[in-house]
């Protein structure tokens, strides 16, 4: 026979499972911060990267020797990655040339930019379509300097820290050079000089900003 209980009631083994329910919502949530970086606790929630680059170890002579930065500032839940570059010393005579810059797959310099692989490329697609195919820039009296937004990230499996980042000696013909290696590179040329992306404080972030603002 069917034991009949007041409408609304609630068994104990309803409110046990109830409870137990609860404790491993909590406990998945609690996980799930853990999985963040502790620097996302700053103010602001954001993550900060950073890029010394310096010229390849391996850069033949006559080639320009490229010194600068590049920061990285991505919130974890919002918009996307933006990222300042500041480089310095091409060339100050002739014709400016567009120069890319890319994210590599490897932070390993151990035969200068040659070693860091190739372009970063989390979801298998062809060049330009990768997070980290940033474009071509044009130096103005020996330098880059330029704010841009990336599909690339700080976060999760598919996160560019511990990658490189690669200024190339040519202009990046964006997946249009009818051949295999335009699909890979753009056929950029030469590695003129590279860095590995380390994690930050806001600080470097904060001032280059400011003075790019």
């Amino acid at each position: 026979m069917a034991i009949m209980r007041p409408h609304g009631s609630v068994s104990v083994l309803e409110t046990a499972l109830l409870v137990l329910l609860a404790g491993f919502q909590q406990c998945v949530s609690a996980h799930t911060d853990t999985l963040l970086p502790p620097e996302v606790s700053q103010p602001n929630g954001a993550l900060y990267g950073v890029c010394k680059v310096k010229p390849s170890s391996t850069l033949p002579d006559g080639l320009p020797k490229i010194y600068g930065r590049v920061l990285f500032k991505q919130h974890p839940s919002q918009g996307k990655l933006q990222v300042l570059l500041s480089f310095s010393g091409f060339p100050t005579e002739g014709s400016p040339e567009y120069r890319a810059v890319h994210i590599y797959q490897y932070g390993d310099l151990s035969r200068g930019c040659d070693s860091t692989g190739g372009h970063y490329n989390p979801y298998g697609v062809d060049h330009p379509n990768h997070p980290g195919d940033f474009g071509n820039f044009l130096p103005q009296q020996g330098k880059i300097s330029a704010l841009i937004e990336s599909d690339a990230t700080l976060f999760g499996v598919t996160s560019v820290f511990g990658r490189s980042v690669v200024i190339h000696e040519r202009e990046d013909d964006l997946g249009l050079g009818g051949n295999p290696g335009s699909l890979l590179d753009g056929n950029a040329g030469r590695r003129l000089a590279c860095c590995v992306i380390g994690v930050a404080s806001s600080k470097l972030w904060n001032m280059q900003y400011k003075l790019y603002k």
